[in-house]
């Protein structure tokens, strides 16, 4: 079973819900996307901080990343891929588009964007607010942040209204 971080990942669209990731050349993730259609988003937070890193070892192919980062599986409710079993929150996506990411010359690099639409989600309720939003801070989600080994946990958030 494949599990790997993605630094470069994202929400692309509301309705309907698409999320996605870009990897720098073909990977395991990519490949078993390509052929089974479908892909997991699970939530990296703090206290999955170190096993979420010991999944980006360059494993031999087939090896199983939940087994090397010590990780238990679930299943997923429409999707075939497992979810991390402790993750508080998780996406079950199906592959809408792989693109391939060009240059400023139309030259093709080695990197590929993949979006999927979600189909399902699983979220610990422990992590809701009395008004049924998920609260990133008590989830203590982490986020890369630019240079390859510094990364933040969310604290703290505010809020702006946007004009109208």
């Amino acid at each position: 079973m494949n599990l790997a971080p993605y630094s470069f990942f994202n929400a692309f669209s509301e309705q309907p819900a698409i999320i996605g990731f870009s990897s720098h050349s073909r990977k395991d993730s990519q490949r078993n996307i390509e052929e089974t259609g479908e892909f997991v988003y699970n939530l990296a937070t703090r206290a999955l901080a170190e096993q979420m890193c010991l999944t980006s070892a360059s494993l031999p192919h087939g090896e199983c990343e939940f087994d090397f980062a010590k990780l238990a599986k679930a299943p997923s409710r429409i999707v075939k891929p497992p979810r991390v079993a402790i993750t508080p929150a998780a996406l079950e996506c199906k592959l809408t588009d792989i693109i391939p990411i060009k240059d400023l010359d139309g030259q093709a690099t080695k990197n590929t964007l993949i979006l999927g639409q979600v189909v399902g989600v699983h979220i610990d309720r422990t992590y809701l607010t009395p008004d049924g939003l998920f609260d990133m801070t008590l989830a203590r989600t982490i986020a890369r942040c630019g240079y390859l080994s510094d990364y933040a946990e969310i604290e703290h958030l505010f809020h702006m209204e946007r004009p109208k």
